[in-house]
């Protein structure tokens, strides 16, 4: 069942085109990574899915309901959570503190009931403390819930940025870069956890410059290449695909 379905979607910045007539879709449940050379639009294309850049043309639907025009809060609200390439945790709060942070979408008190602390949000606080340790817990980072987030390792920072991503709950999680500044080793532990979340049921569309990582945990890839689609396939076939050999190795490397 299709859960994502971007079609012929374009974003021009000035002279420069960015996203030339992309059309693709993720299925419920899967893992799908979209790779490419630097500037071959990989981030602009999640930032017109996620709300944070308008598209210029074609259509982003999620769930049958189209959500291009969309604002990044009404995006999520859909059921759609991103991270992003620089990890953005708040740096003054803890692990769980931050991971709450990504609860607001759930929540039903305002933003003057929870400044004053009224009394009537004490039990959603707990509530929502208690499901963002689950995260926690599911991610193996539980006992880091009360470590300020300066205090934590890149790995680590990124394992509370993924819990935080999942705190609303969402459909479709999208990561970008999720590897980014990772060691072999913590790399190979995003990795699980990555297949550790769709097992959870949540559909997961990654983009990755690692392609161990991608050719490991994807069920299917996109390939960008200055702003267009070349391939879209499963990570064998991509593996055997002469466009894109060409475009990472160059014409002298792929047999005529």
């Amino acid at each position: 069942m299709t859960l994502l379905d971007v079609k012929n979607v374009n974003k021009r910045f000035g002279g420069l085109q960015a996203v030339s007539d992309v059309s693709f879709t993720v299925d419920r449940g899967m893992i799908k990574a979209v790779i490419g050379p630097n500037g071959a639009g990989k981030t602009t294309l999640f930032n017109l899915i996620s709300g944070n850049t308008p598209l210029n043309s074609g259509t982003i639907s999620f769930n049958n309901k189209k959500i291009h025009g969309f604002k990044p809060y009404q995006v999520a609200q859909c059921g759609i959570s991103r991270t992003f390439q620089n990890i953005k945790l708040f740096h003054d709060m803890t692990a769980l503190e931050n991971v709450m942070v990504g609860r607001h979408t759930k929540s039903r008190a305002g933003f003057m009931a929870g400044m004053f602390h009224l009394p009537f949000t004490w039990g959603e606080e707990k509530e929502i403390r208690h499901k963002c340790l689950e995260l926690l817990e599911l991610l193996e980072i539980r006992e880091l819930a009360d470590v300020e987030a300066t205090s934590l390792s890149f790995g680590q920072q990124r394992a509370v940025e993924f819990a935080r991503a999942l705190a609303s709950e969402p459909d479709l999680l999208l990561l970008d870069e999720p590897a980014a500044g990772l060691n072999i080793y913590e790399t190979a532990e995003i990795a699980r956890l990555i297949s550790k979340i769709r097992s959870q049921g949540i559909t997961v569309l990654l983009v990755e410059h690692d392609m161990s990582l991608v050719m490991d945990i994807s069920d299917e890839i996109v390939v960008l290449s200055f702003g267009r689609k070349i391939a879209e396939d499963t990570p064998r076939e991509i593996q055997q695909n002469k466009e894109v050999i060409q475009i990472y190795l160059g014409d002298d490397d792929v047999e005529n």
